[in-house]
């Protein structure tokens, strides 16, 4: 039996502590054509709610097809959602291919949404004309939104205020024509000075404001020019670690809906420890 001190100590000193908050689960990109049963079983074991599975041009005559209906039944079996994963710079200046790859993607009846990974400032035309570009990137998502009734989610740069836009920033014009955000947040601390909240709390603030869901996402594929950009040096408890604390640090932020590892290839081959 307690006594009376030991019951006041109980209380002062904090009893339980409080509850984590609990994880929004993790989505993942999927650019490989990986066996489904090892892709599933991995994303089951790190709470991967969500699989941005690239999808080729013309799926029907890639040969990818029976492959792509196995991580369906697969995926659907264990409550895990797929989306369609495209994107091609040139894609902001040839929107008839964009759209004939939704169509066909979309078409097969396997994902819930298009996820697009279109960066029109890999494209010279950035450095030559950006304001074409980014009008002519903004139409780009106009047309793939109108195509379809399903969500349209894109990757987007965490510096997508720094651009002007219309009568704002490219942010706020990516916002009003999308469904969703994946936020490229790609660094290797949770908060303080150029972290993933650091970078992606901008997009987080905007999201908010405009009712759109924003995800943040972590790389861990080697990038030797910027080493603190990824988790491939620090490896697989020091990104999940980090990973729990963005969580808990993004909670705040009605829009948060998330983080997104990229991708597959590099996450289930990133070593355990240092």
């Amino acid at each position: 039996m307690l006594t009376a001190v030991a019951v006041v100590a109980v209380m002062v000193v904090g009893g339980p502590a409080p509850a984590r908050a609990a994880s929004p689960g993790r989505a993942m990109w999927l650019w490989n054509r990986a066996d489904p049963a090892t892709v599933i079983t991995w994303a089951k074991d790190h709470d991967v709610r969500e699989i941005f599975t690239f999808v080729e041009p013309n799926i029907g005559a890639s040969g990818d097809l029976p492959r792509l209906k196995d991580l369906k039944k697969r995926a659907d079996r264990d409550g895990i959602a797929l989306s369609a994963l495209g994107g091609e710079p040139g894609w902001v200046f040839d929107i008839a291919s964009a759209r004939a790859w939704q169509r066909s993607a979309l078409g097969t009846k396997l994902f819930a949404r298009s996820h697009v990974d279109v960066e029109p400032y890999a494209l010279n035309a950035w450095s030559t004309d950006q304001p074409g570009t980014v009008a002519a990137y903004l139409q780009l998502l106009d047309a793939l939104q109108a195509d379809d009734a399903r969500p349209l989610e894109a990757d987007v740069p965490f510096w997508y205020h720094t651009i002007p836009a219309e009568t704002a920033t490219l942010a706020d014009s990516v916002l009003t024509r999308v469904d969703a955000v994946t936020v490229m947040s790609y660094r290797d601390t949770a908060t303080g000075p150029n972290s993933i909240m650091d970078v992606g709390s901008d997009m987080l603030l905007r999201g908010g404001a405009a009712g759109i869901p924003v995800r943040l996402a972590a790389e861990t594929a080697s990038l030797p020019d910027c080493p603190y950009c990824t988790f491939f040096e620090e490896g697989q408890q020091r990104l999940a670690n980090t990973l729990d604390d963005v969580d808990v640090a993004a909670a705040d932020y009605p829009a948060f809906t998330g983080i997104a590892v990229h991708h597959y290839g590099s996450w289930s081959t990133l070593r355990d420890s240092p």
